[in-house]
């Protein structure tokens, strides 16, 4: 059977459900439900046991799918509310104390610019806590780093963020990357939230070493948007779509092939934006946007 490559638990959790060719079939291991946040549509999966995981390609822990398309067809207040959906799903999952933000990912690569784009756009406030206390000791001390990739550091980005942990002992990091998607209508329009670590370069077949709580002794939660969808699964999903039946043999040629909107510049600025705020906003929620805006602009 033809493999769809996908970092979305929502979607592998629909490609699973479409295999056993039972319409709306439920794993005892994978709970999915559905829910709105200023107005943005967003699917919780629950992956419970590690035979479910397995039947999705997860770690067990939580997934928030967050689709963001009113920001994208420029609704009324759609970026204040695609902010505030962001930071009130990663508010619960988050522990007290200091965060590590980690923004992974290239950037000489637009598509992969998610990571680094994000931290940009970051409120750190580490240095602020400790150096101003009287004006900004009410804040959680946050810390924000881009590793860079191994192509052009020579280092692995988990060995880089593994010696900043053990330097500023933060309670949880929060990886931020760039993901693959199944499907083009949630190309650059959607965010997964997750509490189970990442492996960086999965979405695209280049497997790093894992962020997780076992290899960095702190809880992850990760943070990503998919922005490139592989070209043999979009030609499977095209063909499906046109009620063509698609090839048993795999679509080899396809599979170092990655297609991004022609926008993509635009669009991943958005999402750098919009996920740089949403975090910030989580990690101190006695802040405002304006506050944002006068801190960050």
């Amino acid at each position: 059977m033809q493999q769809r490559r996908t970092d979305l638990a929502v979607e592998a959790h629909e490609i699973w459900q479409n295999q056993q060719q039972q319409p709306g079939l439920e794993h005892p291991g994978i709970q999915s439900s559905r829910r709105e946040r200023e107005g943005i549509p967003i699917t919780e999966v629950t992956v419970s046991t590690p035979e479910a995981g397995e039947l999705l390609g997860k770690p067990p822990g939580i997934y928030l799918t967050l689709e963001l398309d009113p920001l994208f067809r420029r609704e009324e207040a759609s970026f204040s509310r695609s902010v505030r959906a962001v930071a009130d799903e990663l508010s619960p999952l988050l522990p007290p104390g200091p965060a590590l933000v980690a923004g992974l990912g290239s950037r000489t690569v637009t598509a992969d610019l998610v990571g680094p784009g994000t931290a940009d756009r970051l409120l750190a406030t580490r240095h602020l806590v400790e150096q101003v206390p009287e004006h900004f000791g009410s804040l959680r001390p946050v810390a924000a780093l881009a590793p860079g990739v191994l192509a052009s550091t020579g280092i692995e980005s988990a060995t880089v963020i593994a010696a900043v942990v053990q330097e500023l002992k933060p309670a949880v990091v929060i990886a931020v990357d760039a993901l693959a998607s199944r499907s083009l209508t949630r190309l650059c329009r959607t965010v997964q939230i997750a509490d189970s670590g990442i492996v960086p370069g999965s979405g695209v077949g280049n497997h790093r070493h894992p962020l997780t709580r076992d290899s960095l002794g702190v809880p992850v939660l990760t943070v990503g948007a998919p922005t490139v969808v592989d070209g043999a699964t979009l030609a499977l999903d095209l063909l499906e779509s046109a009620g063509i039946q698609p090839p048993a043999a795999p679509l080899e040629d396809g599979e170092n092939l990655f297609v991004c909107p022609r926008d993509i510049d635009q669009k991943v600025a958005d999402l750098c934006k919009v996920l740089g705020w949403g975090i910030s906003l989580a990690l101190n929620p006695e802040l405002s946007l304006e506050d944002l805006a006068m801190l960050l602009e």
